[in-house]
């Protein structure tokens, strides 16, 4: 999947969590891109069996689509925990990592979570 997918999930993710319903508008609106632009990229996610659409509008994960919103999401916040304790600032360690998590590969951003879980 391209990263533009992956921020997607991760953003349907987000506003998942503030909340109970999630619409084209409100994940535009997050990303600060276009309502047709993000109703093209949800259209593509439909087509990859990542989310559905019902008839309001409302958007809901497929098991597929939730299995890499998760990934994405929980990259994005151990990497921004890790550079923040590196010594950056929040602001800086979120954009980076937001970066950072498409392109790591899952041994090493696993062997990154073994190497945080000694230090705590």
């Amino acid at each position: 999947m391209k990263e533009s997918g992956e921020m997607y999930l991760e953003t349907i993710l987000i506003e998942s969590k503030i909340h109970a319903n999630v619409r084209a508008v409100d994940v535009a609106a997050r990303l600060g891109v276009t309502r047709p632009s993000a109703s093209r990229a949800l259209s593509k996610l439909r087509e990859e069996d990542c989310i559905l659409v019902n008839e309001s509008g409302y958007i809901t994960f497929t098991p597929k689509g939730l299995e890499i919103a998760e990934k994405i999401y929980e990259r994005h916040n151990v990497l921004t925990a890790l550079l923040v304790r590196a010594g950056v600032d929040e602001e800086t360690a979120a954009s980076d990592a937001c970066k950072i998590e498409h392109v790591i590969s899952d041994k090493t951003f696993e062997a990154i979570k073994r190497s945080q879980k000694c230090r705590t």
